[in-house]
């Protein structure tokens, strides 16, 4: 790979499971698991991309730009804000090159499903489907995930600006 100017973000979200069913997570409806608690729709996978995307650009994080102290952002689609931010860098300059995303939790399970989460987050991010990888990890029953309180998500993104490729 060479490229002048390339650059990594890591993020992460987590949100607890909240009353009724249906969790959203990287824009895809999971309704055999508890809503996830949040001031925006909780969409923790796509809060863990914004954040890898604004810090590899040195751009804040999420609650810099959406704060949740801000009722503008109550219920919001994390989507559309991943699309905003997405926007912002390109209008920066920069290009993703992928992104990387582990979600903690017992349920729901992510691997029967990946490849939808994979193709909407793909579509926001305006990146080919072979550079979105997203896997679910169980905690193996241990600690808050394990718990089944809530969802933990890590996510890393490439960016890169300047005159060359990125070979794929």
């Amino acid at each position: 790979m060479t490229h002048p100017n390339i650059r990594v973000g890591m993020g992460y979200d987590s949100h607890a499971f909240g009353e009724g069913m249906g969790c959203l997570l990287g824009g895809v409806l999971f309704e055999d698991a508890p809503t996830l608690a949040g001031h925006s729709d909780a969409d923790a996978v796509a809060h863990a991309v914004t954040d890898a995307l604004l810090g590899a650009t040195g751009d804040g994080d999420i609650g810099t730009h959406y704060p949740p102290s801000d009722p503008r952002w109550k219920g919001a689609d994390s989507m559309v804000l991943l699309a905003e931010v997405v926007a912002r860098l390109r209008d920066n300059g920069w290009a993703i090159g992928n992104v990387d995303i582990t979600v903690i939790c017992q349920r729901p399970r992510i691997g029967p499903r990946a490849v939808e989460v994979r193709q909407r987050l793909a579509a926001v991010l305006c990146i080919p489907l072979s550079d979105v990888s997203i896997k679910g990890k169980t905690n193996e029953g241990m600690g808050w995930e394990g718990r089944e309180e809530g969802v933990g998500v890590h996510a890393v993104a490439l960016v890169y600006r300047g005159g060359g490729t990125v070979s794929r």
